[in-house]
């Protein structure tokens, strides 16, 4: 049965990250992720059912259009084989339950804040709602009301705490130290997390993205390093390893 729920979960994240990708090329540009169908970026031909496996279609088609042979993104593929995968492993590591469906939230919001901050440097506030409203939701279910809004208590300070990090940066360095998704993003981390695993998360997301900066500074590019991506692998990574994370926090109470 386990194996069974994971193949099917693998499926249903790809077919996801399918449709985020929609929602993060479209959304910055204005445009609605209905209409118009589903096209080639390149020739606007519409696309079929064979044209929109997730996975399939893209090996299938040997990485091309159908209609105008031209290579498609590589990291649309990864994208969904990556989504399914953690979907999958989520279920092996819980199960169905509250952190279950936390994880698949985080996940997805990952998902399409890696295809906007690298692609555009923005963080849309749509899905930002959306996880909050969700995790705010399961909360409650699962645990009450009082524990529901002890989330959003969580998410607010970190989110004021992110903010005047924001506003000494700027004072220190001349210039943005975060951006507003980033500081909107923290709400998310403090509402899943709680403050002292999200403080945690916060620590870990400066070393994920060190390489990264240490690469743009070396490569003569602009140096503003999108932070979103490495805040929200951080905020799922301490979610998926809460329990190895608690040794850390005992070292500190103790």
């Amino acid at each position: 049965m386990v194996i069974y729920n994971s193949i099917i979960l693998f499926f249903i994240g790809s077919i996801l990250a399918s449709f985020y990708g929609v929602v993060a090329s479209r959304l910055p540009r204005g445009k609605s992720i209905v209409i118009p169908r589903s096209h080639c970026d390149y020739c606007n031909h519409p696309l079929g059912l064979f044209d929109l496996m997730p996975i399939l279609s893209f090996a299938f088609l040997r990485g091309r259009c159908r209609y105008c042979k031209k290579k498609l993104p590589v990291y649309e593929p990864l994208m969904e084989i990556a989504t399914g995968l953690f979907f999958a492993l989520s279920y092996i590591k819980f199960g169905y339950g509250y952190d279950f469906y936390v994880s698949c939230i985080l996940i997805s919001l990952s998902v399409i804040i890696y295809v906007t901050d690298f692609q555009e440097m923005l963080i849309l506030d749509s899905p930002l709602l959306v996880s909050i409203i969700l995790i705010f939701i399961l909360k409650f279910v699962y645990f009450g009301i009082k524990e529901a809004l002890l989330g959003l208590l969580s998410g607010l300070v970190l989110f004021i705490f992110m903010f005047l990090v924001g506003v000494i940066g700027k004072k220190m360095f001349k210039r943005e130290a975060l951006g507003g998704g980033d500081i909107k993003l923290s709400f998310v981390i403090g509402l899943s997390l709680g403050i002292p695993y999200a403080m945690i998360s916060l620590v870990f997301s400066t070393f994920l993205a060190l390489p990264y900066a240490f690469y743009a500074i070396i490569g003569d590019k602009s140096h503003e390093v999108p932070y979103g991506p490495f805040l929200s692998s951080s905020m799922w990574f301490v979610h998926f390893f809460q329990d190895k994370f608690q040794y850390v926090l005992k070292l500190f109470y103790m």
